[in-house]
């Protein structure tokens, strides 16, 4: 199987510690050499809620094809309480941002915190 090297952004603004704890848990049982950023915390953007988000970067290897991954991290999300409602509850957030080469979510790779934490992988 060929093994994918990933990196994986994290959001939460909903019990924010707590949330990021039960997404690395689990991203931590979908990878392997798996490495996170330290959490750092941010204003949010785009949103009429007042509540800063805590965000990370994680970084490892898959045997998942993107599609499936992608699938998995937004099951995930669900699982651990997130809603696709409009009142900006954000309780966690798990975006494919590079699948081997391959750039997603390329707005984010420009906000300050990507840049930044991207230096501890």
């Amino acid at each position: 199987m060929k093994v994918h090297e990933v990196i994986i952004s994290l959001a939460s603004n909903e019990n924010q510690e707590a949330n990021m704890a039960k997404a690395r848990e689990q991203l931590t049982q979908l990878m392997v050499e798996v490495h996170f950023t330290s959490a750092i915390w941010t204003e949010p953007v785009n949103t009429s809620r007042k509540e800063p988000y805590l965000n990370q970067l994680c970084k490892g290897t898959t045997t998942f094809g993107e599609g499936l991954l992608c699938e998995v991290l937004k099951e995930t999300e669900k699982r651990l309480g997130r809603t696709r409602n409009e009142d900006g509850i954000v309780a966690i957030d798990l975006d494919l941002l590079q699948y081997d080469d391959q750039r997603h979510h390329l707005r984010d790779w420009s906000r300050d915190y990507v840049k930044n934490l991207l230096n501890e992988l």
